[in-house]
Protein backbone atom coordinates (compact mmCIF):
# COMPACT_ATOMS: atom_id res chain seq x y z
CA UNK A 1 0.00 0.00 0.00
CA UNK A 2 1.35 3.41 -0.98
CA UNK A 3 1.77 5.54 2.12
CA UNK A 4 1.61 9.10 0.79
CA UNK A 5 0.22 11.29 -1.97
CA UNK A 6 3.77 11.61 -3.26
CA UNK A 7 4.18 7.83 -3.47
CA UNK A 8 0.92 7.49 -5.37
CA UNK A 9 1.93 10.11 -7.89
CA UNK A 10 5.38 8.55 -8.39
CA UNK A 11 3.63 5.27 -9.19
CA UNK A 12 1.18 6.97 -11.57
CA UNK A 13 3.99 7.85 -13.96
CA UNK A 14 3.73 4.86 -16.33
CA UNK A 15 0.00 5.56 -16.78
CA UNK A 16 0.62 9.30 -17.28
CA UNK A 17 3.31 8.64 -19.89
CA UNK A 18 1.12 6.16 -21.77
CA UNK A 19 -1.74 8.65 -21.84
CA UNK A 20 0.58 11.42 -22.94
CA UNK A 21 1.94 9.33 -25.81
CA UNK A 22 -1.60 8.70 -27.00
CA UNK A 23 -2.98 12.21 -26.60
CA UNK A 24 0.04 14.42 -27.34
CA UNK A 25 1.50 12.87 -30.48
CA UNK A 26 -0.73 14.70 -32.95
CA UNK A 27 -0.57 18.13 -31.24
CA UNK A 28 3.21 17.78 -30.99
CA UNK A 29 3.51 16.83 -34.67
CA UNK A 30 1.38 19.83 -35.65
CA UNK A 31 3.55 22.15 -33.57
CA UNK A 32 6.71 20.62 -35.04
CA UNK A 33 5.42 21.12 -38.58
CA UNK A 34 4.77 24.81 -37.94
CA UNK A 35 8.21 25.29 -36.39
CA UNK A 36 9.90 23.60 -39.36
CA UNK A 37 8.12 26.01 -41.72
CA UNK A 38 9.53 28.93 -39.74
CA UNK A 39 13.10 27.64 -40.01
CA UNK A 40 13.75 28.11 -36.31
CA UNK A 41 17.36 27.63 -35.18
CA UNK A 42 17.26 28.77 -31.57
CA UNK A 43 15.10 27.94 -28.54
CA UNK A 44 14.77 30.17 -25.46
CA UNK A 45 13.16 28.49 -22.45
CA UNK A 46 11.81 30.14 -19.30
CA UNK A 47 11.27 27.81 -16.34
CA UNK A 48 11.75 27.46 -12.59
CA UNK A 49 12.32 24.54 -10.21
CA UNK A 50 11.77 21.07 -11.66
CA UNK A 51 10.66 22.65 -14.93
CA UNK A 52 14.07 24.33 -15.15
CA UNK A 53 15.63 20.87 -14.89
CA UNK A 54 13.43 19.72 -17.76
CA UNK A 55 14.81 22.69 -19.69
CA UNK A 56 18.33 21.41 -19.05
CA UNK A 57 17.27 18.15 -20.68
CA UNK A 58 15.99 20.21 -23.64
CA UNK A 59 19.47 21.69 -24.09
CA UNK A 60 20.80 18.23 -24.82
CA UNK A 61 17.95 16.62 -26.73
CA UNK A 62 17.46 19.57 -29.11
CA UNK A 63 21.18 20.29 -29.31
CA UNK A 64 22.20 16.73 -30.14
CA UNK A 65 19.31 15.69 -32.39
CA UNK A 66 18.03 18.97 -33.86
CA UNK A 67 21.20 21.10 -33.80
CA UNK A 68 19.33 23.89 -32.04
CA UNK A 69 21.00 26.28 -29.65
CA UNK A 70 18.96 26.18 -26.44
CA UNK A 71 19.19 29.07 -24.00
CA UNK A 72 17.73 29.12 -20.50
CA UNK A 73 16.21 32.57 -19.97
CA UNK A 74 16.98 34.66 -16.90
CA UNK A 75 13.43 35.83 -16.06
CA UNK A 76 14.63 38.52 -13.64
CA UNK A 77 16.12 40.43 -16.59
CA UNK A 78 12.59 40.81 -17.94
CA UNK A 79 10.82 41.56 -14.65
CA UNK A 80 13.26 43.13 -12.16
CA UNK A 81 15.51 44.91 -14.65
CA UNK A 82 12.70 45.60 -17.14
CA UNK A 83 14.80 44.73 -20.20
CA UNK A 84 13.79 42.34 -22.98
CA UNK A 85 16.90 40.85 -24.62
CA UNK A 86 16.61 40.33 -28.37
CA UNK A 87 15.35 36.88 -29.26
CA UNK A 88 15.29 37.16 -33.06
CA UNK A 89 14.87 33.81 -34.80
CA UNK A 90 14.03 31.95 -31.60
CA UNK A 91 11.09 29.96 -30.37
CA UNK A 92 10.32 31.27 -26.89
CA UNK A 93 8.90 28.57 -24.63
CA UNK A 94 7.67 28.57 -21.07
CA UNK A 95 7.65 25.31 -19.10
CA UNK A 96 5.54 25.30 -15.94
CA UNK A 97 3.33 22.73 -14.23
CA UNK A 98 0.83 25.37 -13.12
CA UNK A 99 1.42 27.99 -15.80
CA UNK A 100 1.02 30.72 -13.17
CA UNK A 101 4.44 32.20 -12.44
CA UNK A 102 4.47 35.86 -13.58
CA UNK A 103 8.17 36.00 -14.42
CA UNK A 104 7.93 33.06 -16.82
CA UNK A 105 4.86 34.58 -18.44
CA UNK A 106 6.78 37.84 -18.87
CA UNK A 107 9.46 36.08 -20.94
CA UNK A 108 6.88 34.49 -23.22
CA UNK A 109 4.99 37.78 -23.60
CA UNK A 110 8.24 39.54 -24.52
CA UNK A 111 8.93 36.90 -27.16
CA UNK A 112 5.48 37.36 -28.62
CA UNK A 113 5.93 41.16 -28.78
CA UNK A 114 9.18 40.60 -30.66
CA UNK A 115 7.40 38.47 -33.24
CA UNK A 116 8.83 35.15 -32.05
CA UNK A 117 6.73 31.98 -32.13
CA UNK A 118 5.82 31.16 -28.53
CA UNK A 119 5.01 27.88 -26.83
CA UNK A 120 3.64 26.90 -23.43
CA UNK A 121 4.28 23.45 -21.94
CA UNK A 122 1.98 23.14 -18.95
CA UNK A 123 -0.37 20.84 -17.11
CA UNK A 124 -3.18 23.40 -16.85
CA UNK A 125 -5.27 24.31 -19.90
CA UNK A 126 -6.35 27.93 -19.81
CA UNK A 127 -3.54 28.92 -17.45
CA UNK A 128 -2.02 32.43 -17.79
CA UNK A 129 1.06 30.90 -19.45
CA UNK A 130 -1.10 29.11 -21.99
CA UNK A 131 -2.97 32.35 -22.67
CA UNK A 132 0.31 34.19 -23.26
CA UNK A 133 1.63 31.71 -25.86
CA UNK A 134 0.73 31.07 -29.47
CA UNK A 135 0.58 27.33 -28.88
CA UNK A 136 0.20 25.07 -25.86
CA UNK A 137 1.29 21.47 -25.33
CA UNK A 138 -0.49 19.93 -22.34
CA UNK A 139 1.17 17.42 -20.01
CA UNK A 140 -2.01 15.34 -19.53
CA UNK A 141 -0.79 14.39 -16.03
CA UNK A 142 -4.02 14.95 -14.15
CA UNK A 143 -3.99 17.00 -10.97
CA UNK A 144 -0.67 16.83 -9.15
CA UNK A 145 -1.44 17.22 -5.45
CA UNK A 146 2.02 16.56 -4.07
CA UNK A 147 4.10 19.68 -3.48
CA UNK A 148 7.13 17.94 -4.98
CA UNK A 149 6.78 17.50 -8.75
CA UNK A 150 7.19 13.94 -10.02
CA UNK A 151 4.70 12.92 -12.70
CA UNK A 152 4.64 16.40 -14.23
CA UNK A 153 8.45 16.37 -14.46
CA UNK A 154 8.61 13.11 -16.42
CA UNK A 155 5.68 14.31 -18.53
CA UNK A 156 7.65 17.46 -19.39
CA UNK A 157 10.60 15.32 -20.46
CA UNK A 158 8.28 13.19 -22.59
CA UNK A 159 6.78 16.22 -24.36
CA UNK A 160 10.26 17.58 -25.08
CA UNK A 161 11.42 14.19 -26.38
CA UNK A 162 8.32 13.89 -28.57
CA UNK A 163 8.86 17.37 -29.98
CA UNK A 164 12.53 16.71 -30.73
CA UNK A 165 11.73 13.48 -32.58
CA UNK A 166 8.86 15.11 -34.48
CA UNK A 167 11.00 18.10 -35.51
CA UNK A 168 13.58 15.70 -36.93
CA UNK A 169 10.97 13.41 -38.52
CA UNK A 170 12.78 10.56 -36.77
CA UNK A 171 10.50 7.51 -36.74
CA UNK A 172 13.09 5.33 -34.99
CA UNK A 173 13.23 7.70 -32.03
CA UNK A 174 9.45 8.05 -32.02
CA UNK A 175 9.15 4.28 -31.76
CA UNK A 176 11.61 4.19 -28.86
CA UNK A 177 9.37 6.56 -26.91
CA UNK A 178 6.59 3.98 -26.81
CA UNK A 179 8.74 1.68 -24.64
CA UNK A 180 9.42 4.25 -21.93
CA UNK A 181 6.24 3.71 -19.85
CA UNK A 182 7.03 0.01 -19.46
CA UNK A 183 10.65 0.81 -18.58
CA UNK A 184 9.49 3.22 -15.88
CA UNK A 185 7.06 0.57 -14.61
CA UNK A 186 9.94 -1.92 -14.41
CA UNK A 187 11.92 0.46 -12.20
CA UNK A 188 8.92 0.88 -9.92
CA UNK A 189 8.56 -2.91 -9.63
CA UNK A 190 12.20 -3.66 -8.89
CA UNK A 191 13.90 -0.67 -7.28
CA UNK A 192 12.34 -0.41 -3.82
CA UNK A 193 14.56 -2.89 -1.89
CA UNK A 194 17.66 -1.25 -3.37
CA UNK A 195 16.31 2.21 -2.58
CA UNK A 196 15.82 1.13 1.04
CA UNK A 197 19.46 0.02 1.21
CA UNK A 198 20.55 3.35 -0.26
CA UNK A 199 18.58 5.20 2.43
CA UNK A 200 20.67 3.46 5.09
CA UNK A 201 23.82 4.82 3.43
CA UNK A 202 22.48 8.38 3.19
CA UNK A 203 20.17 8.86 6.19
CA UNK A 204 22.74 10.50 8.47
CA UNK A 205 24.13 12.78 5.75
CA UNK A 206 23.29 16.46 5.90
CA UNK A 207 25.32 17.20 2.76
CA UNK A 208 25.76 15.26 -0.48
CA UNK A 209 26.65 15.65 -4.12
CA UNK A 210 24.74 14.24 -7.08
CA UNK A 211 26.78 13.58 -10.21
CA UNK A 212 25.65 13.16 -13.82
CA UNK A 213 26.64 14.39 -17.24
CA UNK A 214 25.20 14.79 -20.71
CA UNK A 215 21.51 14.01 -20.90
CA UNK A 216 21.54 13.13 -17.20
CA UNK A 217 23.00 16.45 -16.09
CA UNK A 218 19.31 17.39 -15.81
CA UNK A 219 18.66 14.26 -13.73
CA UNK A 220 21.42 15.19 -11.29
CA UNK A 221 19.76 18.57 -10.77
CA UNK A 222 16.31 17.03 -10.30
CA UNK A 223 17.44 14.30 -7.87
CA UNK A 224 19.37 16.91 -5.86
CA UNK A 225 16.28 19.12 -5.76
CA UNK A 226 14.14 16.27 -4.47
CA UNK A 227 16.68 15.47 -1.74
CA UNK A 228 16.66 19.12 -0.66
CA UNK A 229 12.93 19.73 -0.64
CA UNK A 230 11.84 16.38 0.82
CA UNK A 231 14.69 15.17 3.07
CA UNK A 232 16.42 18.52 3.76
CA UNK A 233 19.77 17.17 2.61
CA UNK A 234 21.94 19.91 1.12
CA UNK A 235 22.54 17.94 -2.08
CA UNK A 236 24.55 19.77 -4.73
CA UNK A 237 24.33 18.68 -8.39
CA UNK A 238 27.41 18.64 -10.58
CA UNK A 239 28.43 17.64 -14.02
CA UNK A 240 31.02 14.91 -13.52
CA UNK A 241 33.36 17.04 -15.64
CA UNK A 242 32.87 20.18 -13.54
CA UNK A 243 33.27 18.16 -10.35
CA UNK A 244 36.84 17.34 -11.33
CA UNK A 245 37.65 21.04 -11.66
CA UNK A 246 37.94 21.69 -7.92
CA UNK A 247 35.00 20.22 -5.95
CA UNK A 248 36.55 16.75 -5.97
CA UNK A 249 38.81 18.07 -3.21
CA UNK A 250 35.81 17.67 -0.89
CA UNK A 251 35.83 13.89 -1.24
CA UNK A 252 36.95 12.00 1.84
CA UNK A 253 35.95 8.90 3.80
CA UNK A 254 32.20 8.73 4.24
CA UNK A 255 31.44 11.51 1.74
CA UNK A 256 27.79 11.14 0.62
CA UNK A 257 27.44 10.77 -3.14
CA UNK A 258 24.73 9.77 -5.62
CA UNK A 259 26.09 8.91 -9.06
CA UNK A 260 23.83 8.71 -12.11
CA UNK A 261 25.48 6.67 -14.85
CA UNK A 262 23.16 5.17 -17.47
CA UNK A 263 25.04 3.72 -20.44
CA UNK A 264 26.01 6.23 -23.11
CA UNK A 265 28.68 8.54 -24.47
CA UNK A 266 29.80 9.76 -21.04
CA UNK A 267 29.44 6.57 -18.99
CA UNK A 268 33.08 5.44 -19.17
CA UNK A 269 34.28 8.83 -17.95
CA UNK A 270 31.81 8.81 -15.06
CA UNK A 271 32.86 5.30 -14.13
CA UNK A 272 36.51 6.39 -13.99
CA UNK A 273 35.55 9.25 -11.67
CA UNK A 274 33.47 6.86 -9.57
CA UNK A 275 36.46 4.53 -9.18
CA UNK A 276 38.61 7.45 -8.03
CA UNK A 277 36.00 8.55 -5.50
CA UNK A 278 35.73 5.03 -4.07
CA UNK A 279 39.53 4.98 -3.67
CA UNK A 280 39.20 8.24 -1.70
CA UNK A 281 36.79 6.59 0.72
CA UNK A 282 33.30 7.56 -0.45
CA UNK A 283 30.45 5.02 -0.25
CA UNK A 284 28.35 5.98 -3.27
CA UNK A 285 24.77 5.27 -4.20
CA UNK A 286 24.93 4.39 -7.90
CA UNK A 287 21.96 4.49 -10.30
CA UNK A 288 23.03 2.72 -13.48
CA UNK A 289 22.48 -0.15 -15.87
CA UNK A 290 26.23 -0.84 -16.15
CA UNK A 291 27.57 -3.78 -14.11
CA UNK A 292 30.98 -2.16 -13.61
CA UNK A 293 29.55 1.02 -12.06
CA UNK A 294 27.02 -0.89 -9.98
CA UNK A 295 29.86 -3.05 -8.66
CA UNK A 296 31.59 0.02 -7.23
CA UNK A 297 28.53 1.09 -5.23
CA UNK A 298 27.88 0.83 -1.52
CA UNK A 299 24.21 0.84 -2.58
CA UNK A 300 23.53 -0.04 -6.24
CA UNK A 301 20.16 0.72 -7.86
CA UNK A 302 19.94 -1.06 -11.20
CA UNK A 303 18.16 0.47 -14.20
CA UNK A 304 16.59 -1.52 -17.05
CA UNK A 305 19.01 -2.28 -19.86
CA UNK A 306 18.46 -1.16 -23.42
CA UNK A 307 17.13 2.34 -22.69
CA UNK A 308 18.64 4.77 -25.23
CA UNK A 309 20.79 7.41 -23.59
CA UNK A 310 18.57 10.25 -24.81
CA UNK A 311 15.57 8.70 -23.02
CA UNK A 312 17.41 7.52 -19.91
CA UNK A 313 16.52 10.68 -17.90
CA UNK A 314 12.85 9.62 -17.90
CA UNK A 315 13.84 6.31 -16.30
CA UNK A 316 16.86 7.27 -14.17
CA UNK A 317 15.02 9.99 -12.26
CA UNK A 318 12.47 7.54 -10.84
CA UNK A 319 14.85 5.84 -8.33
CA UNK A 320 15.89 9.34 -7.27
CA UNK A 321 12.26 10.23 -6.57
CA UNK A 322 11.75 7.04 -4.56
CA UNK A 323 15.00 7.62 -2.70
CA UNK A 324 14.10 11.19 -1.69
CA UNK A 325 10.63 10.13 -0.51
CA UNK A 326 11.93 7.28 1.65
CA UNK A 327 14.89 9.31 2.91
CA UNK A 328 12.43 11.97 4.04
CA UNK A 329 10.52 9.45 6.16
CA UNK A 330 13.73 7.86 7.49
CA UNK A 331 14.88 11.27 8.71
CA UNK A 332 11.55 11.83 10.50
CA UNK A 333 9.83 14.11 7.99
CA UNK A 334 6.58 14.03 6.02
CA UNK A 335 7.19 14.05 2.23
CA UNK A 336 3.66 15.36 1.67
CA UNK A 337 4.34 18.47 3.76
CA UNK A 338 7.79 19.85 2.93
CA UNK A 339 8.41 22.85 5.13
CA UNK A 340 8.15 26.30 3.66
CA UNK A 341 6.90 25.12 0.26
CA UNK A 342 3.67 25.51 -1.68
CA UNK A 343 2.51 23.67 -4.77
CA UNK A 344 2.37 26.85 -6.84
CA UNK A 345 5.14 29.42 -6.40
CA UNK A 346 4.60 32.76 -8.14
CA UNK A 347 7.89 34.59 -8.58
CA UNK A 348 8.11 38.00 -10.23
Amino acid sequence: MLSSILDREIHEQPEVLRRLLTEAREPVKATAARLRQLGVHHLVIAARGSSDNAARYAQYVFGVYNRLTVTLAAPSIFTRYRVSPRMDGAVVAGISQSGESPDLIAVVEAGRRQGCPTLAITNVPGSPLAAAADETLLLQAGQEQSVAATKTYTAQLMVLALLSAALAGDEVREAALSRVPDQVAEVLRTAQPHVSAAVQVLRVADHAVVLGRGFNFATAYEVALKAKELAYVAAEPYSSADFQHGPIALVDTGFATIVLNPSGEVSDEIDDLLADMVRRGTRPVVISDAARSLGRAAAPIELPRGVPEWLSPLVAVVPGQLLAAELSRARGFDPDSPRGLRKVTKTT
